[in-house]
């Protein structure tokens, strides 16, 4: 793994990284270096396989790398991009394998979501029908999910990432949650 660089804390200072590497190819380490461990645990979570995390965050490095010429700011964070590109990076990974995609879900991060439909007398109903609920969601669907309740991002890092705004994100994620109410309803 590369060595830690802290991401950079003023977007003047990632935007004077990103001319850098946009002017020179091999100044791109550096951004590399700085989101390497993001971007891999992201991808981590998705693939659950330490080898293909890593393969697949070269390959997301390498796409920014070779597109990194069309980027532009538009008041998202380059890490924005970068998930994004890791996201279709993912999808692209299952659509070839011909599999479902696998999440890694834990009983800590399973209890966060649960909590979003319970009351007590049905928490144990909802942790044993919750892999059959979330393998029914869309690619789509189960991104947001995810992002929201097992990564624990804020609606508007979400917005920045699928490129939506940060109110449509919330709007989104609800109607996801009340999709998956229905279907744990019809499931009893």
């Amino acid at each position: 793994m590369p060595p830690a660089f802290t991401i950079p804390y003023k977007q003047a200072e990632e935007d004077a990284l990103i001319k850098q590497a946009m002017a020179d190819p091999q100044s791109f380490k550096v951004l590399y270096q700085v989101y390497f461990k993001k971007v891999f645990r992201f991808i981590l979570f998705r693939v659950n396989d330490k080898e293909l995390a890593a393969d697949l965050t070269q390959h997301v490095f390498l796409k920014a790398l070779s597109n990194l010429s069309g980027y532009e700011f538009r008041g998202y964070a380059f890490s924005a991009w970068l998930h994004k590109i890791s996201i279709n990076v993912c999808n692209e990974y299952y659509r070839k394998i011909k599999r479902e995609q696998t999440i890694l879900l834990d009983e800590r991060l399973a209890e966060k979501l649960v909590e979003e439909f319970t009351d007590v007398n049905n928490i144990l109903d909802w942790e044993t029908r919750l892999p059959e609920i979330l393998e029914q969601l869309t690619e789509d669907e189960l991104t947001l999910i995810v992002m929201r309740f097992f990564e624990e991002r804020p609606f508007k890092e979400i917005a920045e990432i699928v490129g939506i705004t940060e109110n449509n994100a919330k709007v989104k994620t609800y109607r996801i949650l009340n999709k998956m109410r229905s279907m744990f309803d019809t499931l009893k």
